[in-house]
């Protein structure tokens, strides 16, 4: 389930609100043990989603570094080809 996550700071383009959103929901998943919440659930849940987004945007938005910005298309061929030689059989 936390495979989803991925990181989020220091790349071009930077973080949308939907990237940032899901990766609240994966971890809210995770911490809940529940990939959807009962009825009874369903309104904390959505609200601890919401304060997770909050708090991680907070913290995108802080950090600093003097890196330089990572191509999100140049990781995303690594990781397929990391994927590729993973899952090779």
């Amino acid at each position: 389930m936390c495979r989803n996550i991925h990181t989020l700071f220091n790349y071009e383009p930077p973080a949308t609100e939907h990237e940032v959103e899901d990766a609240a929901l994966q971890y809210v998943r995770k911490i809940s043990g529940f990939t959807k919440p009962s009825r009874a659930n369903e309104e904390v849940f959505a609200r601890a989603v919401e304060e997770v987004a909050s708090a991680t945007q907070r913290l995108i938005d802080g950090l600093v570094t003097s890196a330089s910005p990572k191509d999100r298309e140049v990781e995303a061929a690594r990781a397929r080809e990391r994927a590729a030689k993973r899952f090779a059989a």
